[in-house]
């Protein structure tokens, strides 16, 4: 299971392109609130409704957790509590971490991206913390897949597709969406 994590002013470019592109592939992904209730509203005023809620996610079912950027939806992400459990729980036992925008600001606080690879936003690069700043779309360092924005949004959704379950697969769907 993937869990996409929406948070009030999350970026809904970045959030359902990955959510989109990984059902293409025949992935599980579910949509997590971090709110009191399942509807989401992201930077651009559209309202999702979430799959789940935070308290009612099974994270042991889980093969990655990913961090829509946005603001203040990276920042909402950052105050999060349980949310950061999760994030350290999940980087203890090696499992994917994936992060666009301003979201791997998160991964940067929570001390996930120390000696580790690593794109954020332009302009944010402090925020990475201990990681080392790579200036590409995107960046695969072990388990951590980090990107940079809302233009990137489509490859970073095709690298967890590599990631997850390989190259064909990734290429095929690229091929789908005439990339």
């Amino acid at each position: 299971m993937i869990y996409v994590h929406l948070a009030t002013g999350f970026e809904e470019v970045e959030a359902l392109t990955v959510v989109d592109v990984l059902r293409r592939a025949a992935l599980e992904v579910r949509t997590v609130s971090l709110e009191k209730e399942k509807a989401v509203t992201g930077r651009s005023g559209i309202t999702v409704i979430a799959d789940q809620l935070i308290g009612n996610t099974d994270y042991s079912l889980g093969v990655m957790l990913v961090l829509p950027g946005g603001q203040p939806g990276a920042t909402n992400l950052l105050n999060h509590e349980e949310l950061r459990e999760k994030i350290l729980e999940y980087n203890k036992a090696k499992k994917y971490l994936a992060a666009i925008c301003a979201a791997p600001m998160v991964l940067g606080a929570h001390g996930v991206l120390t000696g580790k690879k690593a794109t954020i936003y332009p302009g944010m690069e402090g925020h990475l913390k201990d990681g080392e700043y790579q200036d590409h779309p995107v960046v695969w360092d072990d388990h951590l897949i980090t990107s940079k924005g809302p233009g990137t949004a489509m490859d970073f959704a095709l690298t967890l597709i590599q990631v997850l379950v390989g190259k064909d697969m990734a290429e095929k769907v690229r091929a789908e969406l005439l990339l």
